[in-house]
């Protein structure tokens, strides 16, 4: 009988020794933790909320402005839009739409005081519309409060009568079927099953992932009483925590079965797979914080919630990673490879024989025909970034059908473009000669090339503040309003006698976009520079997390080419459900890449954890390249498979947003497992050779030393 392998030794190794011995406590003491967190979740839970608005910016003047002048007036509205060939004001119209704002007017969350009288028509009178003002945000709204909106739309249509509601409220509202995650978890459930050829070992990557974001919901929503957190921010991050859950259990369950098939007892084999594979979860969980974390040198008080929100799923799932799987290897140790999947293998024993291995080989001989290549495939796919468009899509985005697509639609077509998101013109006003100058600025404004109509001023109740609604002659999300604009600002209202700033929904949008290509810059170099520091501590190379840079801005340049084409809604948009073009909202190039980031050194800390291990063991460059390659194809394949899968699945969510985001991140996640792991990776290692792992005496000295430093793999017994 072979002796089992010495565990490494570490503070790793420790942790797995403790999990292992007191693996009922632990497993104990996890579903302790998560019935007490579904338990608690509702009673800490804080309400999803957003300030959009960029700090220092014209728009966030001007909102704060109309806030203090009008405190009963929200940013936010819905729409009751309707049509009558009859007229607007036909009696059938009257007698249906003034029971719908009447009985909207009484839900939670809705304002007072609006009648048939406020309602706006259409020149040709066939189409009016009311905004029902919001009192709270719309993240804030109880369900019901949309669920009875669209109810009362149903009620309110008739033949001859066309009714639909729009606004943030009607959109949530509108969403429904299987959730994006659970579709992205039944097909990581497939991939894990055909890896492992087992149902207990599929089963423990899925649970391990489960367990994490379920304890993790809850603190995110305890997170939202404190900080702003938007209401996708819970989805991007059970997105991400499912996604690198299952990835980091399926590596150390992996590195677990192949120390009990080279004899190891259950222990050692515990041991073993959290102080090597482990070692990556740490490293690579660590990379996606900073680079999530990396959100606050952005300065969006939203980006804040999101990337603490994403941040604390990560952690928790590599806790459950490296102490509750651990402890439900231990309680099953050979029991893992029990329910045999028909038609499924085991992965050969002998690694050096494999397809894998094989490729490797092959391109290690032309490196730089496979470098050339791989980087060519790279910067082709990135070349439609050039023409990506940044705005936030408006309702015009939205599938056909809809609600919120209807309204939009009948409101472009009654009165113009832009009369789904006017310009606000806040003016602070003392006395009759600033009320005449005002008109005057009014007068100045609806001359003004581009723009299509003002409305009269609204003045609080006070009297001291002032709003001009302004309607462009385009849509919220083209080209020509934010050129508009910039000229009214630089133009009429600079000119104007009293102070007045250019605010609303597009405006914003103009604004945060400028913000976000001028902090740009600092922020990818503060997540490039902080992850190669800790690659750099990780495998005591000055190549290996350059090399790492280089390849992950290269996929993620990829991404954001292939975000671009959907965008468009040409054919590539149209599989997706985008079949119109759609501004891409200026925070996805930025949380794309702070998550990209950090899940592309994933793979390449699970490859070149054990490519240096093999070295480390007295491998040549090559020969450890090759067998790297061999030892963790299979994995990476899965993590990939499985990260596209739960990424891939939100293509199908209602929200234009998280589709993009979900393409963008799913095909990042593709290509960097294909072209770059595969290909580039081991070319540009194979050119370096022993260069690869060279580091100056005198930075090995200035980098301290830590535990992420992958150890000699254990010999394997004879």
């Amino acid at each position: 009988m072979p002796a089992p392998p010495t565990p490494p030794p570490g503070r790793l190794g420790r942790l797995a020794d403790v999990a292992f011995r007191r693996r009922r406590t632990v497993v104990l003491a996890w579903l302790a933790v998560l019935v007490a967190a579904i338990g608690l979740g509702p009673v800490v839970a804080g309400e999803w909320s957003a300030d959009y608005s960029t700090p220092g910016s014209e728009s966030q003047q001007a909102a704060q402005r109309l806030a203090d002048g009008f405190p009963e007036r929200s940013a936010d509205t819905v729409d009751v839009v309707w049509r009558d060939a009859d007229g607007a004001a036909s009696p059938e119209a009257r007698e249906r739409i003034a029971p719908l704002l009447a009985q909207a007017q009484r839900l939670e969350g809705i304002g007072r005081g609006v009648t048939l009288d406020d309602a706006q028509r259409s020149p040709d009178g066939t189409t009016g519309i009311v905004r029902l003002q919001l009192t709270e945000q719309p993240g804030a709204l109880p369900e019901t409060t949309g669920e009875r909106l669209l109810e009362l739309r149903e009620a309110a249509r008739a033949p001859g009568l066309e009714v639909a509601l729009a606004g943030q409220v009607i959109e949530s509202a509108e969403q429904g079927g299987l959730s994006s995650e659970a579709i992205g978890v039944l097909i990581a459930a497939l991939v894990l099953l055909l890896t492992f050829g087992s149902a207990v070992a599929a089963g423990l990557p899925l649970v391990t992932a489960l367990f994490g974001v379920g304890v993790s919901a809850t603190l995110i929503g305890a997170l939202a009483a404190v900080m702003d957190v938007p209401d996708w921010g819970e989805q991007v991050a059970a997105m991400i925590g499912i996604g690198v859950g299952i990835d980091y259990a399926l590596l150390v369950v992996t590195r677990f079965r192949h120390a009990l098939d080279a004899g190891a007892s259950p222990h050692a084999a515990v041991v073993e797979a959290v102080g090597t594979a482990g070692r990556s979860v740490v490293v690579a969980g660590t990379t996606v914080v900073i680079s999530m974390l990396g959100l606050f040198l952005m300065g969006l008080p939203y980006l804040r919630g999101v990337a603490v929100s994403t941040s604390l799923g990560v952690l928790v799932v590599m806790a459950a990673s490296l102490t509750l799987l651990p402890a439900m290897l231990g309680a099953l140790g050979p029991k893992v490879h029990r329910l045999r999947v028909p038609g499924t293998r085991r992965a050969p024993r002998d690694p050096s024989t494999t397809l894998a291995a094989r490729w490797s080989r092959a391109v290690q001989r032309r490196p730089r025909a496979a470098v050339a290549l791989g980087v060519a495939v790279l910067v082709a796919l990135a070349a439609p970034v050039a023409g990506m468009r940044i705005g936030f899509p408006d309702a015009g985005s939205q599938p056909e059908g809809t609600s919120a697509r209807t309204a939009y639609d009948m409101t472009a077509q009654a009165f113009g473009a832009g009369a789904a998101g006017p310009l606000l013109a806040v003016a602070a006003v003392d006395g009759p000669e600033d009320r005449a100058a005002l008109a005057r600025v009014a007068d100045r404004l609806e001359r003004a090339p581009g723009v299509a109509s003002v409305a009269p001023p609204a003045y609080a109740a006070d009297g001291r503040t002032a709003v001009l609604a302004v309607q462009s002659d385009g849509s919220p999300q083209d080209e020509e309003t934010k050129a508009l604009i910039d000229r009214l600002r630089d133009g009429v209202l600079a000119q104007a006698p009293l102070p007045v700033e250019l605010g609303g929904a597009t405006a914003q949008v103009v604004d945060q976009s400028s913000a976000t290509s001028s902090r740009l810059p600092l922020f990818i170099g503060g997540v490039i520079g902080l992850s190669v520091l800790l690659l750099l501590a990780a495998f005591r190379s000055v190549a290996v997390p350059l090399k790492a840079a280089a390849m992950n801005l290269l996929s993620i340049g990829a991404a954001y080419g292939i975000v671009s084409l959907v965008a468009d809604g040409g054919a590539l948009g149209q599989l997706v459900g985008i079949d119109t073009e759609t501004p891409v909202p200026p925070f996805i190039p930025v949380m794309m890449f702070a998550i990209l980031f950090g899940l592309s050194m994933d793979y390449e800390v699970f490859l070149m954890s054990r490519v240096r291990e093999e070295h480390l063991a007295g491998r040549s460059a090559g020969e450890a390249v090759t067998e790297g390659v061999a030892r963790t194809a299979r994995v990476i394949t899965a993590a990939a498979a499985i990260m596209v899968a739960v990424f891939g699945a939100f293509v199908l969510s209602d929200q234009v947003v998280l589709k993009l985001i979900g393409v963008g991140l799913a095909t990042a996640v593709l290509i960097d497992a294909t072209v770059v792991r595969m290909v580039v990776v081991p070319a540009v290692m194979g050119l370096l050779g022993e260069r690869g792992w060279w580091m100056p005496r005198w930075l090995d000295r200035l980098v301290p030393r830590t535990e992420l430093e992958p150890p000699a793999p254990v010999p394997s017994p004879a």
